[in-house]
C-alpha cells in the first residue's frame, strides 16, 4: 500500500488573482462539492494522513471551507492550506479553532505577482492579524513564502523588492536581524515559534509547449505525493495543474487501483531508473532539482 506524505486535493479551480507566475487553468471552473469531497477522502484515507487544499485556485474562495475542515477532522486528516492571503480576513472565523488545520502557507509573492495589487501594508497586516490569533489559540504552523527569486541574477532586483515586505515582518515580530542575512537557498528562516519564512526561486509550471531536455532525473511523483483535481482526475504531482498526466478518475475507478495501473506504474518505475517517461515530466524544470 503506497503512502504519501503530501496529498493534494483541489477544492476549487477558481482564483481571485491573475499572477504572472501562475498561468490560469484551461479546465472548467468550479468548486468541489461536499459529497465529492467526502468520496475523495474515503478513497485516499489508506494512503495518507495529510492533505493539502491546493493545486490550482484559491482555497479560501470555497464557500464551505469550514465544512471541508470539519469533515477532514471527522475522517482523521490533518490539513495544510496554501493561500495568497488576500481573503484571510473574510475567512478568519471559518479557519480559527478548526482542529484539522495543521498549517497555513501564505504565498506572499502573490502581491507583487498580481498586476494592480494595492496597499501592501494592509495586505500583510490582515495576514499577521490572523497569524497572531491562530498561533495563540492553536498549534498551527505558519509558513510565509516568497518564491520569486532569480538565482541567476546576482544583483537580484526581486530580492530588493522583497525588502519592503521583509522589513514589515521584521518590525512586526521585533526581529533584531535582517531575514536576508539568514537566508539559505532551499531552507526556511524561523522567525517565531511555529512561524517560518521561505524564500525560493520562482518555479515555472511545466507545459507541453516547452522544449524537452534529455529526460534524465528523478521526481517524487507517486512516491511521496499525488493529487486529485476537482473533477476527480488523479495526477502524480501538484505541478500537473491541467491534468495532462491523467492517471484515471476516482468517479470511475478506485484511487487505490488507479495508482497501480499501467500508466502509473510506468511513471513510477521510470523515475526509479531516473528516467522521465511522461512528456510533461521531460518538460518540467522542477525535476532537475533532484538530480
Amino acid at each position: 500500500m503506497k503512502k504519501f506524505k503530501k496529498f493534494y486535493i483541489e477544492t476549487t479551480s477558481i482564483c481571485n488573482l491573475s499572477c504572472t507566475f501562475c498561468p490560469p487553468t484551461q479546465r472548467a471552473k468550479g468548486f468541489i462539492s461536499i459529497e465529492d469531497f467526502k468520496k475523495t477522502l474515503d478513497q485516499v484515507k489508506p494512503h495518507t494522513d495529510y492533505i493539502y487544499f491546493h493545486v490550482k485556485g484559491e482555497p479560501l474562495l470555497h464557500p464551505k471551507i469550514d465544512e471541508l475542515l470539519d469533515i477532514s477532522h471527522e475522517k482523521g486528516f490533518k490539513v495544510n492550506i496554501t493561500s495568497n492571503g488576500t481573503l484571510i480576513s473574510k475567512n478568519k472565523t471559518k479557519l480559527l479553532n478548526k482542529p484539522a488545520l495543521r498549517q497555513m502557507n501564505f504565498s506572499l509573492h502573490s502581491f507583487d505577482g498580481h498586476p494592480g495589487s494595492e496597499d501592501k501594508a494592509g495586505y500583510l497586516a490582515d495576514i499577521l492579524s490572523f497569524v497572531n490569533e491562530a498561533v495563540a489559540s492553536s498549534n498551527i504552523i505558519i509558513s510565509f513564502r516568497l518564491w520569486n527569486l532569480d538565482m541567476d541574477n546576482e544583483t537580484n532586483q526581486q530580492r530588493q523588492k522583497n525588502r519592503e515586505l521583509l522589513g514589515m515582518i521584521e518590525e512586526a515580530f521585533g526581529l533584531d536581524y535582517k531575514i536576508d542575512e539568514k537566508f539559505i537557498p532551499g531552507s526556511g528562516v524561523k522567525i517565531a515559534d511555529r512561524i517560518y519564512l521561505n524564500q525560493d526561486p520562482e518555479f515555472k509550471w511545466p507545459d507541453l509547449k516547452e522544449p524537452e531536455d534529455d529526460g534524465k532525473g528523478f521526481c517524487y511523483a507517486l512516491r511521496n505525493q499525488a493529487g486529485i483535481l476537482i473533477d476527480g482526475t488523479v495526477i502524480p504531482c501538484c505541478l500537473d495543474g491541467e491534468g495532462v498526466i491523467n492517471l484515471g478518475n476516482i468517479h470511475h475507478d478506485h484511487f487505490s487501483d488507479i495508482i497501480e495501473n499501467e500508466r502509473s506504474t510506468k511513471l513510477y518505475e521510470g523515475f526509479s531508473r531516473r528516467v522521465a517517461v511522461e512528456e510533461l515530466c521531460r518538460k518540467c524544470g522542477y525535476r532537475q532539482r533532484f538530480g
